[in-house]
């Protein structure tokens, strides 16, 4: 037997205690060479953060010092100069971070969201949609993607979710990780940290836009994530009755506090009137008539769309398909104006104001 068959035999003695099996058949050991009187031992541990890697590599230099000749030397190499590269943080290549939010439910932030994300898709934008109302998970139901799963990449060690991809959105939603019929009892920092980890453990890649689908009112959920992230701008969704206004302003204030100082990109109007497809000059003021925009002009605020009532709204919501996408003159308008008005007040956004920093709260 050779000296090198010889150090092999030494290292299948040698145990992993947390895998069980020996360091060469485990795959841990890469190889052996013999040069000058130097033998180098080539590791490689599938952690880089493995605890017993230096454990290791004493007692695999100890033993096979036993069986060379007195003038040799012993290098045991664990590959540390060869690492890839760290993985880029999963969110560096996202451009803008806008959320869509609302002071009251019910009002269709969902829908105003999933339709706004398929219209910048349409329009050519790398979009990324986080259905963030942790709670009341709705953007698996919209996109028709209720019984997908998203699969897992191992990426350096590190676990990576990979979104579901449809109309040319990518998606993330607490939806797809739990039960559908299951009531989702978590307190506020549970649901915070939740939602914060699939952001971050989600392979984005380079994305123009990162649209946040926000539960109702103002929450742990939304301090959460001005705190982890630099928010670009918000959109806010009303409809326009009194009531549904009154919190609608609670939530401009919020953003527009000292303390987080998000800009808002505009107001949504949605459920402004009732109309049909056949006759879209015949408008019912079913809600009150124009309250959005007339908070809009009291607070100084542009308003970037107005989305009627149409009974294809909800079908198409209910199949799994945007309206955006459905062959309707009148519809496809609105959202289309609404996608443009957006990207338009974006760009003024960036233009006239620094980037966006992380809010401290203290």
């Amino acid at each position: 037997m050779d000296l090198k068959e010889n150090i092999i035999q030494v290292l299948k003695e040698i145990k992993h205690p947390e895998i069980g099996g020996d360091i060469v058949n485990s795959g841990i050991f890469e190889k052996v060479e013999i040069s000058d009187k130097v033998v180098t031992i080539f590791l490689k541990f599938p952690r880089p953060t493995d605890p017993f890697k230096n454990k290791i590599k004493l007692i695999c230099e100890q033993s096979v010092k036993n069986v060379l000749p007195e003038d040799f030397k012993i290098i045991v190499d664990l590959d540390e100069k060869k690492k890839i590269e760290p993985q880029k943080n999963n969110i560096e290549q996202i451009k803008n971070f806008v959320v869509i939010a609302s002071g009251k439910g019910g009002v269709g932030k969902s829908t105003i969201s999933s339709n706004l994300a398929v219209s910048l898709a349409k329009k050519g934008y790398k979009v990324g949609l986080i259905d963030a109302d942790v709670f009341g998970p709705s953007i698996p139901k919209m996109f028709g993607v209720e019984n997908e799963k998203p699969a897992v990449e191992s990426i350096n060690g590190k676990q990576n979710i990979i979104p579901i991809e449809k109309y040319g959105v990518k998606l993330i939603s607490v939806g797809f990780f739990v039960n559908p019929n299951d009531a989702t009892i978590w307190r506020g920092p549970m649901a915070s940290n939740a939602l914060t980890q699939l952001i971050m453990d989600s392979k984005w890649g380079e994305l123009d836009f990162l649209l946040f689908d926000l539960p109702p009112g103002t929450s742990d959920i939304h301090l959460s994530l001005v705190q982890n992230m630099a928010i670009t701008g918000a959109v806010i969704v009303s409809t326009p009755q009194q009531v549904a206004l009154a919190d609608t302003i609670k939530g401009i204030n919020m953003f527009r506090d000292a303390k987080i100082n998000v800009p808002i990109l505009g107001l949504v109007e949605n459920m402004c009137w009732f109309t049909t497809s056949e006759m879209p000059d015949k408008k019912y003021y079913i809600f009150g008539r124009e309250g959005c925009k007339n908070l809009a002009e009291k607070e100084n605020l542009p308003l970037i769309g107005q989305i009627p009532i149409v009974e294809s709204i909800c079908k198409s919501g209910d199949d799994g398909m945007p309206v955006c996408l459905a062959d309707d003159k009148l519809l496809n308008f609105a959202y289309n104006e609404l996608c443009d008005n957006f990207i338009s007040q974006l760009n003024i956004r960036n233009e006239k104001i620094e980037a966006s920093k992380k809010v401290e709260i203290h």
